[in-house]
């Protein structure tokens, strides 16, 4: 049986604030990670200068596989799986999310 994540665990510090934490710490191997690869690095540049695991680009090679076995589209997901695997350009990649056509994205 599958659970559902509780939103009072999401909203502490283990949730949101490791969000938070991983997105704007300098010492956040995610963090140096991505703007490695922003910098026109290649995946194995980035793993080698961290020096650590690097959780995210497991965690988008999966998300990007579910989403393609369920059939979800998930476009932040796609572009950056793009970015990190396929070398699209971190800027061409930036302006095709922020170009998207415009739509709902729930129902």
């Amino acid at each position: 049986m599958q659970e559902d994540g509780k939103k009072e665990t999401f909203y502490g510090l283990s949730g949101l604030g490791d969000l938070i934490v991983t997105c704007l710490s300098e010492h956040s191997r995610n963090r140096k990670a991505g703007k490695l690869i922003g910098q026109g690095k290649t995946l194995e540049e980035a793993k080698q200068e961290v020096g650590m695991v690097i959780e995210s680009i497991d965690n988008i090679d999966v998300a990007y596989t579910l989403s393609k076995q369920n059939n979800i589209e998930v476009p932040i997901i796609e572009t950056a799986y793009e970015v990190i695997y396929n070398h699209l350009d971190a800027k061409t990649a930036v302006n095709r999310l922020m170009t998207r056509q415009k739509k709902m994205e729930m129902e």
